[in-house]
C-alpha cells in the first residue's frame, strides 16, 4: 500500500515538472561587413555589435572618468580589451562556411568601443586566416550563441553587407 502510494505521488510530481527553457541574458544586435581584398578575395569580417541597455549600463558604470556624461574610446578601452579576450574564448561566436569547409580566423584587430543611443557598441574586425576567392561557390556565416545566453538578432537594415567584393558576388 506504501510504495503504490508513493509510486502514484511520484507520477503526479513528474506530470507536473515543465521542462526547464534557456533564455538570453544578453541581447546583441549584429551587423558585419564581409571584406574583400583588391583580388576579389574575402580577408575579413567587420562587426558591430550593439548591446542591450541593461548590459550597457552595468558594463560602462563607473568608466567615465572624467565625469563628463561621454564615454571616451580611452575610457573605453579596458571595457574592449576585456571583451575581445572573452569573445575570442568563444570564436566571437562566429562560423563561416566556404563550401562546407570550415573557415579559421586570425587576431582580432582594430577594436574599439563607443556608446551610441545609451548602448555599447563594439567594433572589431576578425580577418580571416587564409583568404580566398568565394568565386560563386556557396559561403555561409552565421553568428550564434549555441548555449543561448547571448540572443544575437540581426540589425534593421543591411546587417550584412559586402564590402569591396568583385562584380557579380552577392548576398
Amino acid at each position: 500500500m506504501f510504495r503504490s502510494r508513493l509510486a502514484l505521488t511520484c507520477l503526479f510530481v513528474l506530470a507536473l515538472a515543465v521542462p526547464a527553457r534557456a533564455h538570453p541574458h544578453v541581447e546583441v544586435q549584429t551587423s558585419a561587413e564581409l571584406v574583400h581584398d583588391d583580388r576579389g578575395q574575402v580577408t575579413a569580417i567587420r562587426h558591430a555589435w550593439t548591446f542591450d541597455e541593461l548590459y550597457s549600463s552595468f558594463a560602462t558604470q563607473g568608466l567615465d572618468a572624467n565625469r563628463d556624461g561621454v564615454f571616451s574610446r580611452e575610457e573605453l578601452a579596458e571595457l574592449t580589451r576585456v571583451n575581445v579576450e572573452h569573445l575570442g574564448q568563444q570564436r566571437f561566436f562566429t562560423v563561416m562556411r566556404h563550401e562546407r569547409r570550415h573557415v579559421s580566423f586570425g587576431e582580432v584587430r582594430d577594436a574599439w568601443s563607443e556608446v551610441v543611443g545609451g548602448k555599447l557598441v563594439l567594433r572589431f574586425t576578425v580577418p580571416v586566416a587564409t583568404p580566398f576567392r568565394a568565386a560563386g561557390r556557396p559561403l555561409t556565416l552565421q553568428i550564434y550563441d549555441p548555449d543561448y545566453f547571448v540572443a544575437f538578432v540581426p540589425a534593421e537594415g543591411e546587417p550584412l553587407r559586402l564590402v569591396t567584393a568583385p562584380q557579380g558576388c552577392r548576398l
